[in-house]
């Protein structure tokens, strides 16, 4: 075949794909689109053609073009592999001091009291207890909680949202709200769990909490679980708090809006001393902030009929934005709260993951925090008759004692004892020696009938510095007053527990 029968036969091939292609329906249309687009834009229609076949090469291609990489291994090595695994640990080891603590643990029969019954059949004073009202026992309560179990039985078995809200829930929520003075509140059926649910309620990642270096670990939960930028300041110094605020401020002034809170406590579960609320409250507003306020110890405790710190120091509640407490500790009964407007509040009643999927508090845990709040409001003498112990307590310790003194507030019913800063320095005392010591005490004390304890927390992650926690928990002592003690008894109680720390120290030269 030459050159021109070559011709003749691509354009009779040419001229019938031509006739084929305009019997396709819209072929016409395609055509006369590409004739102009080409005539206006011919690049227009190179890309278009590129992107056509691209897009063909694409949904034609196979799944997968990666090769199988890995090694295929026999069932003899698999199982040599299997075995040969070791797991890391959930939780670090315990120390020796750890195992002969817990060897010595006392235990308590039958019900927690000023005087408690061990179980070696010894009865001791107990000071170890947050029993600050003596209501442990309290026959009226007693009376009262077994009534509502007859009537409503152990638990609700059901998140408050499914079927679990009961009229008793509705009725502490509404006495709390009232005693606080707040507009609305909402009931947790565990007290560690509301701070560390409200806190990842409202904030998210890419908001700004500030926080005290020393808040307790059920707020650094919180903390952790909201994955919000964290910002920390000094304990309890509200120069350093200003500055941080004001460095937060300049930092975010360019950026996108953020929700920004401050978050402190009342009255510090680790040190025990107070929060300058007053200040707090006034740099929050300065700075555009909001605040979330723990008075899990407070609640119950500061203020004339124990509605906690912002009664205490005459802060108008509604400057504080949630305001969570506690039902377990000073009043006896369980679970936890918080308090705000009722936006704060029905927020919670779907965003807060401790509400929403944990079974309601038991009515007769309700039913008792009711009463005891009554309790309060109709009886002040609980609050003074606490503080006069309390003021008795000290003046056995504190001013006393040539070894440790103590770190909380002249208003709080638990007592922090912490040796003395010279005499760590000259006995050149670390931390696990300190630990030791105050265990000695412990048991000394335990030896000459008083029960009182160590302050405790979580034990520290592994491969976790004190640096990267932001704060060390200093070892203290813990002493928790209750006026089931008559003003005698607390005084030879101070007395056994400043000797148990002479004898120990002195031992120890």
């Amino acid at each position: 075949m030459d050159l021109q029968d070559a011709h003749g036969w691509l354009a009779d091939v040419l001229n019938e794909v031509s006739v084929q292609f305009q019997r396709v329906p819209g072929s016409a249309i395609l055509l006369r689109y590409v004739k102009s687009s080409y005539q206006n834009d011919p690049i227009r229609s190179a890309v278009e053609l590129f992107l056509f076949l691209f897009a063909v090469r694409y949904l034609l291609a196979p799944r997968s073009t990666s090769k199988k990489s890995y090694v295929k291994l026999s069932d003899e090595e698999i199982d040599e592999l299997v075995d040969e695994w070791v797991p890391e640990p959930l939780v670090a080891p315990q120390t020796a001091f750890e195992e002969a603590t817990n060897e010595k643990r006392p235990v308590i029969v039958g019900p927690t009291g000023p005087k408690s019954k061990l179980l070696g059949g010894r009865t001791v004073t107990n000071v170890a207890s947050y029993n600050f009202y003596n209501l442990v026992g309290h026959e009226t309560l007693k009376e009262k909680a077994i009534q509502t179990l007859r009537t409503y039985g152990v638990g609700p078995c059901g998140p408050p949202g499914f079927y679990g809200t009961q009229d008793v829930h509705m009725k502490i929520e509404a006495d709390v709200a009232a005693h606080l003075g707040t507009a609305a509140c909402i009931i947790y059926a565990q007290a560690f769990s509301t701070i560390s649910s409200v806190i990842p309620a409202f904030a998210k990642r890419g908001d700004i909490i500030v926080a005290d270096k020393a808040v307790n670990f059920a707020i650094r939960k919180g903390m952790q679980i909201s994955r919000s930028s964290i910002r920390w300041y000094e304990h309890n110094d509200m120069d350093d708090l200003q500055n941080v605020l004001a460095s937060v401020v300049k930092e975010q002034a360019k950026k996108p809006l953020t929700r920004r809170f401050i978050i402190t406590e009342g009255l510090f579960e680790n040190i025990g001393d107070m929060v300058d609320l007053v200040k707090v409250t006034e740099l929050k507003q300065r700075y555009k902030f909001r605040l979330i306020l723990d008075e899990t110890w407070s609640f119950g405790v500061l203020g004339r009929t124990g509605a906690g710190v912002t009664e205490h120091q005459g802060v108008n509640v509604r400057e504080v934005d949630m305001l969570v407490g506690s039902l377990a500790g000073p009043i006896c009964a369980g679970g936890g709260f918080c308090a705000g407007s009722d936006e704060i509040v029905e927020h919670q009643r779907l965003s807060a993951s401790a509400y929403t999927f944990s079974a309601a508090l038991p009515a007769m845990l309700a039913t008792t925090a009711s009463e005891v709040l009554a309790m309060l409001e109709s009886n002040g003498e609980m609050v003074t008759q606490v503080r006069e112990n309390i003021k008795t307590m000290w003046s056995q310790l504190d001013p006393r004692s040539e070894w440790v003194y103590c770190t909380s507030a002249i208003e709080n019913p638990i007592m922090v004892l912490v040796l003395k800063p010279e005499v760590v320095a000259s006995r050149k005392l670390g931390f696990s020696d300190q630990e030791q010591l105050l265990q000695e005490m412990v048991d000394e004390a335990l030896a000459n009938g008083v029960m009182m304890t160590r302050l405790k927390s979580v034990p520290r992650a592994m491969h976790v510095t004190a640096k990267e926690i932001g704060w060390e928990l200093q070892p203290a002592l813990k002493v928790c007053i209750t006026i089931g003690l008559t003003r005698k008894e607390t005084e030879r109680t101070g007395t056994v527990i400043r000797h148990a720390i002479t004898k120990v120290m002195k031992a120890r030269r």
